[in-house]
């Protein structure tokens, strides 16, 4: 067998995504790290209660942007799975989001808000934004 990778020099990972080449090269890759999921990965990771997404929205919102449109003020989890899997929160928007507080909450965390970012004081208060527990 080879020297293996602790004998080999300049290793250091320093979150750079790599692939492994061989034994002892590694090459940089394109990759997309999802804010979202990385903060409710790091949420759960230190035991938070609840975790906070800033959005430009006042609040989740059902069939968004027809005149169909609904606020949610609060979301169990529950719905908020059922939801996910019904398409209401698009990839490319809300999506993430709600994915992201899903993992957060199934994961020991209290609970989730989405709220504009004027308005966390008052969402941590139970009076803006969605809420997901």
């Amino acid at each position: 067998a080879g020297a293996g990778r602790d004998n080999c020099r300049g290793m250091g990972g320093g979150g750079i995504p790599v692939a492994e080449e061989n034994e002892c090269a590694l090459n940089g890759v394109d990759a997309v790290i999802d804010k979202d999921l990385a903060s409710s990965l790091l949420a759960v990771d230190i035991k938070a209660e609840v975790l906070i997404f800033l959005t430009t929205v006042d609040r989740v919102a059902l069939n968004y942007g027809t005149p169909q449109q609904v606020e949610l003020e609060r979301l169990s989890l529950y719905e908020a799975q059922q939801y996910l899997r019904e398409g209401q929160f698009p990839p490319g928007s809300m999506g993430p989001k709600i994915e992201a507080a899903v993992e957060f909450v199934e994961n020991g965390g209290e609970r989730a808000i989405v709220c504009r970012p004027e308005y966390v004081v008052e969402a941590l208060a139970g009076e803006a934004g969605t809420v997901i527990e």
